[in-house]
């Protein structure tokens, strides 16, 4: 008589498992997919699998003029509308040499900070909403559409603006405009501290996020990370203060560049907060800048044809998420022969690579939503 021993589950001890964060799942923000492998709860590896969105927004640039191409580059981030449009026309006006109406420059400076501080407000209530708290989103969507109202009431578009164009904008305000926005402005900055209260003061929040996630400043360099999340981590970087465009350079005293050293999601969170404070502060101060210029056009007179001269230029800006980059290469003709598009978002996912490995899986959604992206961002 023979016997045999056999051994239930002995080989899948060590045997990691391959686990697929979606591409349509709840918690990634869109249609993003992580591939992690785990050894128990722990993950050992993650890979952040893109190109679900992809529009091939860079090859369509090609067809259309530079009148065209602002409407398409002002979807990728459906949160920073006004902040894609601008990179845009700022890279084709220095390919014309072109001069913006001063009143042109304070608006945008202006629209570019209510468009930040709408960005960060839909993180700052959805980032709770992916640790359990539901409350701070409906805070975040009050907030948003105070704000929102003096926006659609300027552009027409809630979301997608197209209100810049190559030499200005659309056109100018309507009339008691200023005094509008500054109403929302205000009304904003007075509920605020909602968020403090209610989300940083919380001990379960700051238990999911303090000490979780930590990117170093080697990490952030690595991938080109910028923005919140690379300030976040002690990296002391902002274009608007260290290559001013617009009017940022007249607003230095205004400017704070808020900065955290523990780079854990706790800190990231911080920044975003402390950032939508600052936005508030320059959109009041461009608003006081408005009120003392003299009246003027807010835009260029172009031909209808509007053609870049042959040769190539890079422009980038501090868009909400991080830095955006354009780079226009024009060969004299209507449209673009190359318009090369760098994402805050595209860098900034890359660097879950890093984060999570080591990490529980209860900790992944936490680290996930502090890096505050936007597919669309990625894929383009």
């Amino acid at each position: 008589m023979t016997e045999t021993m056999i051994g239930i589950g002995g080989g899948a001890e060590s045997t990691d498992m391959v686990l697929n964060i979606g591409p349509q799942h709840p918690s990634t923000h869109g249609v993003l997919r992580l591939r992690i492998v785990l050894d128990g709860e722990q993950v050992v590896s993650a890979e952040p699998v893109v190109g679900y969105m992809h529009r091939g927004a860079e090859k369509l640039f090609e067809a259309r003029d530079y009148r065209q191409i602002i409407m398409l580059a002002n979807r990728h981030d459906w949160l920073s509308a006004f902040s894609n449009e601008l990179g845009v026309v700022l890279g084709v006006e220095r390919m014309l040499g072109m001069e913006v109406p001063e009143r042109a420059v304070w608006l945008r400076t202006l629209l570019a900070e209510l468009n930040r501080v709408l960005n960060h407000l839909m993180f700052l209530g959805s980032y709770p909403l992916e640790l359990g708290g539901i409350t701070p989103m409906f805070h975040a969507f009050t907030e948003r559409e105070e704000l929102q109202a003096v926006m659609e009431e300027l552009s027409g578009g809630r979301m997608h603006y197209m209100f810049n164009r190559v030499g200005g904008l659309k056109e100018d305000l309507p009339a008691g405009w200023p005094d509008r926005a500054r109403a929302a402005v205000a009304a904003v900055r007075a509920r605020m501290d909602v968020f403090d209260r209610l989300v940083l003061g919380n001990e379960i929040f700051r238990g999911r996020t303090r000490g979780i996630g930590v990117l170093s400043q080697e990490h952030v360099h690595a991938y080109g990370v910028s923005g919140p999340i690379a300030r976040a981590s002690g990296v002391d970087f902002d274009l608007r203060r260290d290559e001013p465009y617009l009017a940022y350079g007249e607003l230095a005293g205004v400017l704070k560049v808020v900065t955290r050293e523990e780079g854990d999601c706790l800190a990231r969170f911080e920044c975003l907060l402390e950032q939508t404070y600052n936005s508030l502060d320059l959109a009041d101060a461009c608003l006081d800048r408005y009120a003392e210029l003299p009246p003027g056009p807010v835009n260029q007179r172009l031909p209808k044809v509007l053609k870049a001269p042959e040769g190539h230029t890079y422009a980038w800006t501090e868009n909400p998420l991080g830095i955006n980059g354009y780079y226009l290469v024009s060969k004299g003709e209507k449209t673009p022969y190359r318009l090369k598009l760098r994402s805050a978002s595209y860098n900034n996912i890359q660097a879950l690579t890093v984060l999570l490995p080591g990490t529980l899986v209860s900790d992944m959604v936490s680290i996930l939503g502090s890096l505050f992206f936007v597919v669309g961002d990625i894929d383009k």
